[in-house]
Formats: C-alpha cells, sequence, structure tokens
C-alpha cells in the first residue's frame, strides 16, 4: 500500500489512483489462499474508473456509481473444452464507486477491494450472487459482508 493511501484517508488528500487501487487488488489476490488463486488460472483482473456506458445500460445501472465490479467470461462450471471462450475470462473492479462506497462507510478501502475482488471471482467459479451472499454468511459471524 502506498504511503499516499495511508497519510490522506478520507478527509482531505488525494483519492488512490487507479494504480494504487490496481496495487491493493493485487495485494488482496496475494493474500488469498493459494488453492483460491491456483483456481483462479488465467483470469486476468483490471481496474479502471467506471464500467463503460455499454455494460452499465446493459446491466440496467441508472448510474456508473452503482457498479464496484463485475465478471466477464465463462464461469468455471460454464466453461466447455468444445466451446472455448473468445475473450479472456476478466474481472473489474471499478475505482470510483470503491471510492465511493468508502467515503460512505467504517470500512477499510482494503476490505472493500478485498470483498468485491472476491465476490467477482466467485462468479468466475460459476456462483451466483445468492451463492456468494450465502458462502459470505456462512464466513461472517456477524451475518455477512455489507458490500453489495
Amino acid at each position: 500500500m502506498s504511503a499516499r493511501i495511508r497519510r490522506t484517508g478520507r478527509a482531505g488528500g488525494l483519492a488512490p489512483t487507479v494504480d494504487e487501487i490496481a496495487a491493493l487488488t493485487d495485494q488482496a489476490f496475494q493474500n488469498l489462499p493459494a488453492e483460491f488463486r491456483a483456481l483462479c488460472g488465467d483470469l486476468i483482473v483490471r481496474v479502471e474508473d467506471f464500467a463503460d456506458e455499454e455494460t452499465l445500460e446493459e446491466l440496467g445501472c441508472e448510474s456508473p456509481f452503482e457498479l464496484l465490479g463485475l465478471f466477464r467470461g465463462i464461469g468455471l462450471a460454464h466453461a466447455s473444452v468444445t466451446h472455448p471462450s473468445p475473450q479472456p475470462n476478466m474481472v473489474f473492479l471499478y475505482r470510483r464507486p470503491i471510492l465511493d462506497y468508502w467515503a460512505e462507510h467504517d470500512e477499510t478501502l482494503m476490505a472493500i477491494v478485498t470483498h468485491v475482488l472476491v465476490h467477482e471471482i466467485g462468479h468466475h467459479f460459476g456462483l451466483s450472487d445468492d451463492d456468494i451472499m450465502r458462502i459470505e454468511a456462512e464466513a461472517d459471524p456477524d451475518g455477512g459482508a455489507t458490500v453489495q
């Protein structure tokens, strides 16, 4: 984590850049269990400011701040050797909505980035939102994560 992220926090200073959020994302990925990382294979993870207009329209988002992350591709549960995906599987984390969420909640930026990353990797594994929320609730003694 860069010194600027630690120093600036929420009150004043510059917001973390795309590259700084990408560094947090890399750190979050490296903190995952090795078996979990190995199952990710050639999954590509990218950080961008916002989802593009086409994606927002496709998902019915009224605001670009609604979408913190997205999995694009064919989940492992649906992949087929005879019908390979024409595009690589990708996870996107969206910096501006993540920062907006961070500014409004008491969670650390690292916790939010980790949650969004794990949630989207869950889709790579072929899990639905309901499956992911159930797993998170079972893992969290307080009844589930707050980031949606």
